[in-house]
């Protein structure tokens, strides 16, 4: 009995593990089409970070950090729906949270 709850429990933990992971990488990927359909074909979602229980949730904040040449912002986003079970699924932009400048020629000589 105790090896049948031990391997429901580490399927149980698979199972979630391939859904935060896809979580994370749905988001991204519905942020880059949200720029794209904007017209910032140049900014570049370089990652999105979300707390465990996001993809539990339908309602989830979730941080990504955009870059454009050598300026780099994170900036946090609403999700509300679920990008992976839900076909209405909208985004929001909910605060800047930080945005570095880079000066330079940006290269090692």
């Amino acid at each position: 009995m105790s090896r049948f709850v031990f391997y429901l429990a580490l399927l149980g933990g698979l199972a979630y593990g391939g859904l935060y992971f896809y979580y994370g990488v749905a988001v991204k990927q519905r942020v880059t089409q949200e720029l794209d359909a904007l017209g910032f074909t140049a900014l570049q979602v370089e990652r999105v970070e979300h707390g465990p229980l996001a993809p539990l949730s339908m309602d989830a904040k979730v941080s990504t950090t955009v870059t454009y040449r050598g300026a780099e912002a994170s900036v946090d986003v609403r999700v509300i729906g679920h990008p992976v079970f839900s076909d209405e699924f909208r985004l929001e932009l909910d605060s800047l949270r930080a945005l570095r400048l880079t000066l330079g020629s940006g290269g090692e000589r």
